[in-house]
């Protein structure tokens, strides 16, 4: 799914940040920034990587990235948090049985944000593992994990959080592939599609952190 070129993109490895939002009492709150993602990758119960996509340049190259993600895992593999600050970086993550599952932003992103990536990302694979969210299956359904993530996230992009329309996505992607007769939407409705997303996303965020403070 192509990015929409409208919305503005920051510079690399600062993450966007709009004007910040008060909220009661006169606390000032970070607003939720369209490239929120840094990356996102899955590690077996090693550390060793299965799935990884970064989406800026602040970790360039590939050593980069293993340090990173070595890093994070043994911070993270034997703790029952969700959630970690590392290296200035927040971290979000969740296991099941032998997998890893980590969504990574700038430390000034909403928690919230990157939660309700990781939840759809996981309920996504859930489905198309068929429940067995598990090395061996994610290694034999890894063009379906990479079809998923693409459609939750698109250059670090928020595009959907609900994994029903993710999955209703992937499948049109596996029809249009396997299928030459049919019928791809125009790309005026992907970008139309692309904005709506972004915007529920961050409406839905917004509401999260609102109730939170009220709380």
């Amino acid at each position: 799914m192509q990015r929409p070129e409208a919305w503005p993109r920051p510079h690399p490895g600062e993450g966007a940040a709009a004007a910040p939002a008060v909220g009661p009492a006169g606390l000032r709150l970070q607003e939720p920034s369209l490239y929120t993602v840094k990356a996102v990758f899955i590690l077996d119960n090693d550390g060793h990587r299965l799935l990884a996509k970064y989406y800026d340049d602040t970790f360039p190259s590939m050593k980069e990235q293993m340090a990173f993600e070595k890093n994070v895992f043994s911070k993270t593999s034997q703790t029952d948090s969700e959630i970690a600050f590392l290296g200035g970086m927040t971290v979000v993550y969740k296991s099941s049985i032998d997998l890893f599952l980590y969504v990574v932003g700038s430390s000034h992103e909403n928690e919230l944000m990157l939660m309700s990536v990781l939840t759809c990302l996981f309920a996504s694979l859930n489905h198309v593992l068929r429940k067995n969210v598990e090395k061996r299956w994610l290694l034999e359904n890894m063009d379906g994990a990479f079809l998923v993530l693409d459609e939750i996230v698109d250059g670090g992009v928020i595009l959907e959080s609900d994994p029903e329309q993710v999955i209703q996505k992937v499948n049109f992607r596996v029809s249009a592939q396997t299928n030459p007769a049919f019928m791809e939407l125009p790309a005026q409705a992907l970008t139309t599609s692309c904005r709506g997303g972004q915007a529920k996303v961050l409406q839905s965020a917004k509401e999260q952190i609102k109730w939170s403070l009220l709380k």
